[in-house]
């Protein structure tokens, strides 16, 4: 239940003055529907007006001036500006109008008036006056203090403009109430930190260019705020789950018996990493955990043991993978131990209809299939489980928080373990996976070979092809993923298709293509060619599924390396040295390369670690989303900046334990407040910040 202090920032935006039917979308494209949603948009930048004279004009400068309009020079044919010729006491200025504004202006600035101009300054075209175009203040002598020296900048859209955000920030914050103090008053002392609506205040009037900075003591006040709020939700949803009584299952012999019969002995991050998995199962509470681990590091087969423990209790499990294609790889890769021990597996898949579909649906309703394995076609109404016990979710953040919970409830209070190959920043960690228990697998499977990297400039393609031409002349297989052009899948697509004919020339019918405009069936057609060896080379945009198994490909070439982010270029490296054989992953750039793509492309020469590498791209490419991280769970936060604020994260989630173990029902002084920031946020299940009111 929504306190009723919160009301006023909970209602829409066509509340506020001047947001009708024409700015009322505009706004929403900007900021939200809310008018909470107005006053959590932060400004990115300020504009510092300095006054100055004619004479002490700096060019690029936003500067203020008093001059006097000396004369009005009409355009002499279409096209031209407008100007005003102006002058103090040390020199002339022009100030320059396009759009056929004249006759307004010669009436509103009479020659003779006395103006207070702010704006840009230029040198005209000829390098011979100084001018501003389009001045962004221009009044009366009297009303020269209407001119702000500190301007505030809020992200815009067409119509809607920086300074008319502004104007309706203004009047959302004076919808904001003063609230009861939540944060700990010693943690608010030691930081130095203001409330919290004199923080809201800071953040919208800022005095000098630092108060916009992400590090200002408002800022980081705010900041952690929405951190505090984002973990108590997560904190509860993962003391709501360990509420969960489930099924108990013990270790078992079957499971013994298929580790025996590996060709390998398990490393050690998988051992500790199944103890960890069977510490839950065996608790009577449901799992909820998370194995990180690198591409090859091993997490399927960690996944296998414990679904041989749940096969040996008489109960079912279940891996969904996010392609057909994956799933089918999955299969394959574990029918057969599984088999070995007397435990039947089935796959299920959107491809399956009819009566091969029934009869798989009828075995895993009776109980006699014990491991299902398939896509999302696994939470369909009509799969029904005799008793599920265990949801096996691999690549977690490809499948929204609905589907997850779908499968999930096939079974009463079934435990979950989800996989996933996407490093993440152990600083981060919290943020994504803070209703986890996670698990890391950070070694290397025995045996495995390093993929040698090099870098190589564009110019030398011609050589690179020639190499590859050599390679797959003696059976190898190659992956080619194309740059990213300009964040547009069309023209991604098109960049794909040009060096697909390219190569072509060279392969001739050996070549096979997939990318995100394919259709599915398609794809996985091509894919399974590819894994096949009837295709030598692929070529691929990233954002379609390449992480399939395919041990005969050794060679990695990428494109335009320096456009991907390091975690995503390990990602992309992974795909290859999945077999016994050397492997080798070429990085194409276009020169020159700047400090930080050097710096990048180096980290990836010198370690094949993934989580020295997710550290490191967030150390080499600061904010923003710089890892992808939107694409894989990651929060949608308004005023936090993860990558900025990581300092504030570890705190947050421990204050945030600390205020539910203490107060769990959040009746105390202080849980009330806490409740009420709660609300502020009302984060969703997904990581996003509710919309609706």
């Amino acid at each position: 239940m929504r306190p009723e202090s919160l009301f006023p920032l909970f209602g829409p935006i066509t509340t506020l003055k001047g947001v009708g039917e024409r700015v009322a979308p505009l706004l929403r494209k900007v900021a939200g529907p809310l008018v909470r949603d107005v006053v959590f948009l932060a400004p990115t930048s300020v504009v510092a007006r300095r006054p100055a004279r004619v004479i002490d004009l700096v060019e690029d400068a936003v500067q203020t001036l008093t001059v006097t309009i000396e004369s009005h020079q009409k355009p002499a044919r279409p096209g031209q500006p407008w100007r005003i010729r102006a002058f103090d006491d040390t020199g002339f200025v022009h100030l320059v109008f396009f759009k056929g504004v004249g006759a307004h202006l010669e009436q509103r600035n009479p020659v003779g008036a006395v103006r207070a101009v702010s704006g840009k300054i230029e040198r005209d075209r000829y390098g011979t006056h100084l001018q501003i175009v389009h001045p962004d203040y221009m009044v009366s002598f009297e009303r020269a203090a209407d001119i702000p020296q500190i301007e505030p900048i809020y992200p815009a859209t067409a119509g809607l403009p920086s300074r008319g955000v502004r104007r309706l920030v203004l009047a959302a914050l004076e919808r904001a109430p003063v609230l009861p103090e939540w944060q700990d008053p010693a943690w608010l002392a030691k930081q130095r930190w203001p409330s919290w609506r004199e923080a809201l205040a800071s953040l919208h009037t800022p005095a000098s260019e630092a108060d916009v900075s992400l590090q200002s003591p408002h800022r980081r006040r705010l900041a952690f705020d929405e951190l505090l709020a984002h973990q108590l939700a997560l904190a509860q949803r993962k003391q709501s789950a360990r509420a969960d009584p489930a099924p108990a299952v013990a270790a078992s012999a079957l499971a013994e018996r298929a580790q025996a019969a590996l060709p390998y002995r398990l490393t050690g991050a998988q051992t500790r990493t199944l103890a960890e998995i069977r510490g839950d199962l065996q608790s009577g509470r449901r799992m909820t955990r998370i194995v990180q681990g690198d591409v090859g590091a091993g997490k399927t087969v960690v996944a296998l043991l414990a679904m041989l423990d749940v096969a040996a209790s008489g109960r079912q499990a279940v891996l969904m993978a996010p392609t057909e294609i994956l799933a089918r790889q999955h299969f394959e890769t574990l029918a057969g131990p599984l088999a070995a021990v007397g435990v039947k597996a089935v796959l299920l898949t959107g491809r399956h209809k009819g009566a091969a579909r029934a009869e798989r649906l009828a075995e895993l309703a009776s109980g006699l299939t014990a491991v299902a394995i398939g896509t999302h076609a696994l939470f369909q109404d009509d799969v029904v489980f005799r008793d599920l016990a265990l949801t096996v979710i691999d690549e977690q953040h490809r499948f929204g928080v609905n589907e997850r919970g779908r499968l999930r409830g096939k079974g009463e209070a079934a435990h979950m373990l989800a996989l996933s190959a996407t490093p993440i920043p152990r600083t981060l960690e919290l943020t994504v996976y803070g209703d986890l228990d996670v698990s890391h697998l950070d070694e290397k499977p025995p045996g495995r070979m390093p993929v040698a990297t090099r870098v190589a400039p564009m110019p030398r393609l011609d050589d690179v092809v020639a190499r590859l031409n050599e390679a797959v002349a003696k059976g190898a297989q190659a992956f080619w993923i194309c740059p990213l052009v300009s964040e547009s899948e069309i023209l991604d697509v098109a960049a794909a298709e040009a060096r697909w004919e390219a190569l072509r020339a060279v392969f001739g019918e050996t070549v096979g293509m997939v990318h995100g405009r394919l259709p599915s069936t398609v794809k996985d057609d091509v894919m399974a060619r590819f894994v096949d060896g009837s295709l030598r080379v692929l070529v691929a945009t990233t954002v379609v599924e390449v992480g399939v198994d395919v041990p005969a490909a050794t060679i990695m070439v990428i494109e335009q390396a320096e456009r991907f982010g390091l975690a995503q270029l390990h990602q992309l490296r992974g795909r290859v040295g999945r077999g016994s054989g050397e492997s080798s992953c070429v990085l194409l750039y276009d020169p020159p390369l700047s400090e930080t793509a050097k710096s990048r492309l180096d980290v990836l020469r010198r370690t094949d670690d993934g989580f020295v590498i997710a550290e490191k791209d967030l150390e080499l490419r600061g904010g923003g989303d710089p890892l992808g991280l939107a694409q894989s769970g990651f929060p949608a936060y308004r005023i936090a900046d993860a990558v900025a604020h990581r300092d504030l994260i570890a705190a947050a989630a421990d204050d945030a334990r600390l205020i539910l173990a203490r107060d769990p029902a959040l009746a105390s002084p202080r849980g009330q407040a806490v409740a009420v920031l709660k609300e502020l946020f009302d984060w969703r299940p997904d990581g996003s910040v509710s919309q609706a009111g």
